[in-house]
């Protein structure tokens, strides 16, 4: 069974100029890859790319193991994605986009409006534009959107928000 590769020595091969030069050499099929280094050299250099897994040496000559990258990858974590209305924030809870569908849209909407006020609460529109700040720069095109969509509204006065019992 062969051993799956792991990244240090990959990298480590890789970050070295020689190994580097004599691993393009192999993959594009020059014969005599290394030639220009000396043997001892040369001999370090094809050691920590077959101990990297990204050449085997067959007979005298050097072969490219473009596998070593695929199992390589394949051991990697992937990240989950985000699902529901999280899925149009950012790593650091932003907006990145605004959904076109409707449904999506509203969505976005309500998680915002659920995570800037409780029910019952009502704030001044500085202090909502302060809590709209850590999802979006634009507060101003955040806001009109929550109230547009009937998440927010206006108290009579115009100076304070509160949760809407449309929403």
């Amino acid at each position: 069974m062969e051993h799956q590769p792991d990244w240090r020595p990959v990298i480590a091969a890789l970050a070295n100029p020689h190994a580097r030069e004599l691993f393009a050499q192999v993959v594009l099929g020059h014969s005599g890859a290394g030639e220009g280094l000396g043997a001892a050299r040369r001999r370090n250099v094809v050691d920590a790319l077959v101990k990297a897994g990204l050449v085997r040496a067959v007979g005298d000559q050097l072969e490219p193991r473009p596998e070593a990258f695929t199992a390589l990858l394949a051991t990697q974590v992937r990240p989950e994605r985000s699902t529901g209305p999280e899925r149009f924030l950012d790593a650091h809870g932003m907006i990145d986009r605004f959904p076109s569908n409707a449904a999506e849209l509203r969505g976005l909407l309500a998680l915002v409006a659920a995570r800037v006020l409780a029910p019952g609460e009502v704030i001044s529109e500085a202090e909502l534009n302060g809590r709209l700040r850590v999802f979006t720069p634009d507060v101003a095109l955040l806001r009109r959107h929550l109230v547009d969509h009937e998440l927010l509204e206006r108290t009579a006065s115009g100076s304070e928000y509160a949760l809407s019992d449309a929403g």
